[in-house]
């Protein structure tokens, strides 16, 4: 990696951004304007290289610009630029609805839908649970990131900022508390902490929540903004069961972790169920708008046009994206290389964990996890302050990281991320590490970080 130049360029492209561009709609962390990247690299106005360990906020598992996306993209754009689907097919919907009804979990009859982002594809899980059933509450989680529509900013419960100024949201969801294994107490062992958290949901059940009026369940299987936290399986076992005896639709969201992410090609097959209904986007067309719902037929068909339509869905480029991101997962076989790789950072992280106080846990799942700074590992109370220091060192020299939550370090490579970058990225993130004990390292500015 060259050494760092000034960012001037970058600066001032901020600033003519900041004067026209609306501050809801970006989490500030540094000032930086991306002028190009390609694999895990990413370079900035001024010339900078960076590695990238956001990937897009894993809209990049494949990687930035990868040739065999570009090729797939504008060999469709000579054919067929755009043409709602509804109204008339094209050959890429079909291929990919089809590819999707075989990759992903359950051997039964399949439907797809498309939309534009991860938060329409999470509104439908809304609406076709509340049509199959007939009924209309939907259980969601604490910590979950759902999206910024309406319907999956109300199923979302991460942070207040969705919320301010915006209420009232859709009606009829409920949250239970996300099942958070680094919550354990002590003496608690993980069934203890299973059957805790599992009270909470049955307290709900007894009190306020009627189980006939529940339509859906919406959960990450691995929370992604809220923390990286993998829900014990004795936990989703239940779960499941649950929505089995009482006819209650089972949903994932499965746009942050699904595409190989966390070792799996879907996050919900670490758990070895079959969900009534998956959504996925982000590195579905990797970066390209493109978002899908996969469910049961029965379910599928409850509804009909134009319940959820959209002009711009199921754009054949976008499709076509999509198909060469399966091709570059299979062909480079990323799944298992997120599997394997994800150990060897796990294992370089749980080192680090050793040598120093600041790192209370770690969670890695793939090339997917977050590493969480608290100030006291009995107490666990969040090190926000450490955090943004850190990912400030680390952006100074080469490796853009963010954190979630303020205190968790966010790790999110593009699948394709070599083991020399890897290696350079986690060396850089332990120099770090030890200037963050000395005393040494120190923001920018005094502008919040995050969110």
């Amino acid at each position: 990696m060259q050494e760092l130049k000034n960012n001037e360029k970058s600066k001032e492209m901020v600033k003519k951004a900041d004067k026209v561009y609306a501050s809801a709609g970006q989490i500030r962390y540094f000032d930086i304007c991306l002028d190009s990247a390609k694999g895990a690299i990413l370079k900035d106005l001024d010339g900078n290289e960076y590695i990238d360990l956001l990937a897009t906020a894993s809209a990049m598992n494949v990687g930035h610009s990868h040739p065999k996306v570009l090729a797939a993209m504008k060999e469709q754009m000579e054919h067929l630029l755009h043409y709602t689907p509804a109204y008339f097919y094209n050959p890429k919907v079909e291929e990919l609805a089809r590819k999707l009804v075989e990759s992903t979990p359950g051997d039964f009859e399949k439907r797809v839908i498309f939309g534009n982002s991860g938060s329409d594809s999470n509104d439908a899980m809304m609406k076709f649970s509340r049509a199959y059933t007939g009924r209309q509450t939907i259980v969601s989680f604490t910590g979950s990131y759902h999206g910024s529509t309406y319907g999956s900013m109300t199923l979302s419960a991460v942070s207040l900022n969705m919320r301010r100024k915006m209420t009232p949201l859709v009606s009829g969801v409920e949250y239970i508390p996300f099942p958070n294994s680094y919550d354990r107490r002590e003496d608690e062992s993980e069934e203890d902490l299973v059957n805790r958290y599992w009270s909470y949901f049955e307290d709900a059940l007894n009190t306020y929540l009627p189980i006939d009026e529940i339509a859906g369940v919406i959960i990450e299987p691995i929370q992604g903004d809220g923390g990286f936290l993998k829900a014990p399986k004795a936990y989703m076992d239940k779960l499941y069961q649950f929505t089995r005896e009482n006819n209650i639709v089972f949903a994932v969201d499965e746009i942050n972790q699904g595409l190989a992410r966390s070792g799996k090609m879907w996050s919900i097959e670490h758990f070895g169920i079959e969900p009534d209904i998956l959504t996925t986007a982000k590195s579905l067309a990797s970066g390209m708008p493109l978002s899908a719902i996969v469910g049961r037929k029965e379910i599928m068909d409850s509804l009909e046009a134009p319940a959820h339509v959209f002009t711009t869905s199921g754009n054949p480029v976008c499709c076509a994206a999509a198909l060469a991101s399966f091709a570059v997962i299979e062909e480079e076989n990323l799944v298992e290389k997120s599997r394997k790789d994800g150990e060897y950072v796990k294992e370089r992280f749980e080192k680090m964990q050793e040598k120093y106080p600041v790192i209370g846990d770690v969670r890695i799942y793939g090339l997917n996890g977050g590493v969480e700074l608290v100030k006291d590992k009995k107490t666990k109370e969040p090190d926000t302050e450490s955090a943004s220091k850190l990912i400030t060192y680390l952006k100074n020299n080469g490796v853009l990281m963010i954190t979630v939550k303020g205190n968790v370090l966010r790790f999110q490579p593009p699948l394709v991320i070599t083991r020399e970058e890897i290696d350079r990225a986690l060396d850089t993130i332990e120099r770090g590490f030890s200037e963050l004990e000395k005393g040494n390292l120190k923001l920018d500015d005094d502008k919040k970080i995050g969110w």
